[in-house]
C-alpha cells in the first residue's frame, strides 16, 4: 500500500477548506461581497486571462465529486453523453450555479457544446458566450481561434460595460503564467524518488485552483511550496505510475490507486497538466490577445487535436522525465475523444516499453471491487517485470 510518512503538511488544509465549503468558501464569498462578478468556463480552452483582465473571477464549473444519480441531468442529455456533462448540468439545473453571472464555453466536442446549449437555455445565467475552437495547428486554425478570442473579448467588454485594456491583460498573463510556474514547481517535486507531496493531494490543490482568486491561490501555492521542500515527509509505493484520459476531479480515485500501492506521480488531464502546461509567451513580437490564443491553442492538447502525435509525445516525454512504470488511462464512458485514440496511445506506449491499464469508469467514482483487482494486479505485473 502506498502511503506517505512523516507528518502532514499543514498547507494543504487551507485547499481542502476551499473544496469543502465551495461555492461558499471565504475566498469567492468575499469577491461577490466586494461586488465582484463570477464568470464559470466549461473548457481549458476558453482564455481565463481576458475574463480576468476584466475584473472577473473565473472558475471552472465542474460535476459532482462522486459518483451519483443524474436523474436532472439525465432528462434533457442522452445518457450517451458522458456523465461528467451529465453532472454538470444537474448542478446547473439544481441551482447549485446560481451564483455566477456568466458561463463561457468551447465547442471541443459534442458533450460539451450540448452541456452549453442546455445551460443557457434552462439554467439562463445571465451571460453565455461558446468560442469555435479548432482541431489543428495550422497558421488559418490560429488565425480563425484569434479571432474567436478578440469576439469573445468584445462580447465580454460590450456586456460589462468597459474596455480590457493592454495593462490589464498583461497583468492578467504574468499573474497565470506565474500560478503555471508554481504548479511545474509542486510538479517538479513529484520527480523525487520519494515525494513529498502525493498524486491525490495534488489533486486537491488543483481543485482548488479552479474556485478562487489567483492572486491567493499562487500566495497559498507559494507558501506549500516552501513547506514541502523543506519537509522531511516521504511519499512511497511500490510502481511510479502517470495517469491520463478524461476528465478527472475526484482525489479519492487516485488517493484509490495510491493505496494499492500506486504512487501517481504525474498525469496527462484537462484539470491538471494540460490545464498549467503551457505559459503565454509574451517575448514572440505578437500582439497580447495573439500570444494568448496561440498559448491557449498549442497548449498540451487534447484528445480531440489533430494530428494526434504531439499529444503522444508530450505523453512519452512526461512519462520518460517523471521514470513512471505504468500509465493508468480512465476513460469515462462514452468520452468519444480519449475512447477513440485509447489504442494509438496504447501502442505508442507499448513501442516505448510502458505498459498501460485501460479503466472504463464513470465520472465521480472513487473505485470499485472489479477496478480494485484490475489495479492490484496491474501493479503486480509491473513488480515483477521490474524485477
Amino acid at each position: 500500500m502506498a502511503n506517505v510518512q512523516d507528518s502532514g503538511l499543514s498547507m494543504l488544509e487551507r485547499f481542502r477548506e476551499v473544496n469543502r465549503t465551495f461555492p461558499r468558501n471565504r475566498e469567492l464569498v468575499e469577491w461577490r461581497d466586494r461586488g465582484g462578478k463570477v464568470f464559470g468556463w466549461l473548457c481549458t480552452y476558453v482564455p481565463e486571462e481576458v475574463i480576468h483582465a476584466a475584473g472577473v473571477l473565473p472558475i471552472r464549473i465542474v460535476g459532482y465529486s462522486q459518483e451519483t444519480d443524474l436523474d436532472d441531468g439525465n432528462a434533457y442529455m442522452y445518457v450517451n453523453n458522458c456523465s461528467f456533462s451529465r453532472s454538470c448540468l444537474q448542478l446547473g439545473l439544481r441551482g447549485e450555479y446560481d451564483f455566477l453571472d456568466g458561463v463561457v464555453g468551447g465547442s471541443t466536442c459534442d458533450g460539451a457544446r450540448r452541456l452549453f446549449d442546455l445551460w443557457r437555455q434552462y439554467v439562463r445565467t445571465p451571460f453565455h458566450h461558446v468560442l469555435t475552437v479548432p482541431r489543428k495547428y495550422t497558421d488559418r486554425a490560429h488565425m480563425l481561434y484569434h479571432c474567436e478570442v478578440l469576439e469573445f473579448k468584445q462580447h465580454l467588454e460590450e456586456y460589462l460595460g468597459l474596455k480590457i485594456t493592454e495593462e490589464a491583460l498583461y497583468h492578467s498573463i504574468l499573474l497565470y503564467n506565474e500560478s503555471r510556474e508554481l504548479l511545474r514547481k509542486l510538479y517538479d517535486l513529484r520527480k523525487q524518488e520519494k515525494p513529498p507531496i502525493s498524486g491525490a493531494e495534488t489533486m486537491e490543490v488543483l481543485n482548488a485552483s479552479f474556485r478562487m482568486p489567483k492572486e491567493v491561490f499562487n500566495q497559498w501555492l507559494a507558501d506549500l511550496l516552501d513547506e514541502a521542500s523543506r519537509s522531511e515527509r516521504k511519499s512511497s509505493g511500490r510502481v511510479r505510475l502517470m495517469l491520463v484520459g478524461s476528465v478527472l476531479t475526484n482525489a479519492d480515485f487516485v488517493r484509490f490507486i495510491e493505496d494499492q500501492g500506486g504512487m501517481v506521480v504525474t498525469d496527462e488531464l484537462c484539470t491538471s497538466t494540460r490545464y498549467w502546461g503551457d505559459p503565454v509567451v509574451l517575448d514572440s513580437g505578437l500582439s497580447l490577445t495573439e500570444a494568448i490564443s496561440r498559448r491557449y491553442l498549442n497548449n498540451f492538447p487534447c484528445a480531440r487535436m489533430f494530428p494526434s502525435e504531439e499529444r503522444f509525445d508530450r505523453i512519452i516525454q512526461a512519462a520518460l522525465g517523471f521514470r513512471v512504470d505504468g500509465v493508468v488511462s480512465q476513460t469515462i464512458r462514452y468520452c468519444v475523444p480519449y475512447a477513440h485514440d485509447l489504442p494509438l496511445l496504447e501502442k505508442r506506449l507499448r513501442e516505448c516499453g510502458i505498459p498501460m491499464l485501460a479503466l472504463d469508469i464513470e465520472y465521480g467514482t472513487s473505485g470499485s471491487g472489479q477496478i480494485k483487482t484490475r489495479v492490484q494486479a496491474f501493479i503486480e505485473m509491473l513488480e515483477a517485470k521490474r524485477r
